[in-house]
């Protein structure tokens, strides 16, 4: 086994340094990447949030569809994907929300899920 010009060891050609994850060579390799622990935290008004918009989202699933509850279900999942990610959905997501909450209100108004995502909205943006 010969050495690189960085101390690495390498074979046949083969060199590997300053790996950030896991590294596999050769025929019938499996990586398993694990990782333990629990997501950002959440206040209650995010959770009350992220309950409600799945709701909203699983009842859309029943009406009609239309460019404003596409809009409205595409501005939920990214609601729903911050909030998962960053802990919380910012308030230019929340405006966003408000608005799309808005323009599908013919279909929102008359669902109490959609009236409680516009009301965490509401608790969330003051008022």
């Amino acid at each position: 086994m010969a050495d690189t010009d960085d101390n690495t060891p390498r074979r046949d050609g083969i060199q590997v340094s300053n790996t950030g994850g896991n590294v596999t060579i050769g025929d019938h390799n499996t990586v398993t990447n694990t990782v333990n622990g629990s997501g950002p935290a959440r206040d209650p008004l995010q959770e009350e949030l992220l309950r409600a918009i799945r709701r909203l989202r699983a009842d859309l699933e029943g009406v009609v569809p239309s460019e404003q509850t596409a809009a409205l279900d595409a501005e939920l999942s990214d609601a729903e994907d911050e909030i998962e990610g960053t802990g919380r959905a910012d308030t230019g997501r929340l405006t966003r929300l408000r608005r799309a909450l808005a323009d599908a209100g013919a279909v929102t108004g008359i669902l109490a899920s959609g009236v409680a995502v516009g009301q965490a909205v509401g608790a969330l943006l003051g008022g």
